[in-house]
């Protein structure tokens, strides 16, 4: 249960009018918002599986604000990125005629956004609980045009935009990977975990690539990739990664899956603060099980992350191809066939 929005609503002093639309800003997943009316709430929320989520819990849905829409009271998540959470509070303020509402844990930075906040003008004192606060706040009540930037940015040639993967440059680790594919890497390639395209964009300059498909969970981040990679070979897919299924081609009057030759990825390994290195191992199983019997997965990881003994479970053969003192580049060929 979200308890610090609950004791806000129900004890803080903080009151929702009743009627109109409450918009909830990037609600991590599966997270109990019952001190809100269901039927009244819209969730914005950009990462695909918490918005899949959602949407089963039976909540309206949608990756981005709603153009001309005026809502009676906003609730922020704070995310750990600071520009991007400045960004959605700038956003929430703007159009909303009620309260804002900003929760975030301590680790995310919610005192410095209470402190920046509190120079601007009136702000509730905050209620401290669970390692975070909450406070709120009159919308349209604060300057906050400084806090909404440009909505992409331009770093290294590339789209970027705040609160994605490595908005602030080409990732090393991605650079490596780059440098070591191979000059053919067969006719349908996937890039799990795509971001916002730099891997695709290397992949699309492969002349035998005739097919690419972009999976990628973060909306924003692929919005950047359509603006990245230009070339009508390239598929884009918001979708999770682990369990994205490719999509399915008619051809001499049979219907079936596209056949991927070729995954090429720089998995995440974390959600939070810690590394997650199942995240990565789950990219891995879905990679082997979307590909060919013959076919190539290419992956860069940190060194220090466990993935040989799976990819040893879910291929046949498996080497690493290049790395230094911080990452490795890792060659599987010719996944087996594992049940489940």
């Amino acid at each position: 249960m979200s308890l610090r929005l609950s004791l806000a609503l129900e004890t803080g002093g903080c009151v929702v009018p009743d009627e109109g639309r409450i918009a909830v800003f990037s609600p991590p997943a599966d997270l109990d918002l019952s001190a809100l009316p269901k039927e009244r709430v819209l969730i914005l929320q950009s990462f695909r599986p918490a918005f899949e989520s959602y949407v089963a819990a039976g909540y309206t849905c949608q990756p981005t604000l709603p153009e001309a829409e005026r809502f009676a009271a906003s609730v922020v998540f704070v995310p750990r990125a600071k520009a991007e959470a400045r960004l959605l509070v700038a956003q929430a303020s703007a159009v909303t005629q009620g309260p804002v509402l900003v929760d975030g844990g301590k680790t995310d930075g919610i005192d410095s956004i209470l402190k920046a906040l509190r120079q601007r003008g009136e702000t509730s004192a905050p209620i401290s609980k669970a390692h975070g606060k909450i406070f709120w706040f009159q919308g349209g009540s604060k300057d906050l045009d400084d806090w909404m930037p440009a909505a992409t940015t331009k770093v290294d040639g590339f789209v970027t935009a705040p609160g994605v993967f490595s908005a602030d440059g080409i990732d090393p680790a991605s650079a490596l990977l780059a440098q070591n594919l191979p000059e053919k890497l067969g006719r349908v390639v996937a890039d799990l975990g795509a971001g916002w395209g730099y891997l695709s964009s290397q992949i699309l300059s492969r002349a035998s690539v005739e097919e690419l498909h972009l999976v990628e969970a973060d909306h924003v981040a692929l919005d950047c990739a359509r603006q990245n990679v230009a070339d009508a070979r390239a598929q884009f897919h918001w979708a999770d990664a682990r369990s994205w299924k490719a999509p399915v081609q008619t051809k001499l009057a049979q219907t079936k899956p596209v056949q991927i030759n070729t995954v090429v990825m720089n998995p995440p390994f974390h959600t939070g603060r810690s590394a997650e290195p199942e995240l990565g191992q789950a990219f891995i199983a879905a990679a082997a099980k979307m590909l060919t019997a013959s076919g190539h997965l290419w992956m860069v990881a940190n060194r220090h992350l466990p993935y040989e003994t799976i990819l040893s479970e879910r291929f046949v053969a498996v080497n690493e191809v290049a790395g230094d003192n911080r990452f490795k580049v890792l060659h599987a060929q010719r996944p087996r066939r594992v049940k489940g």
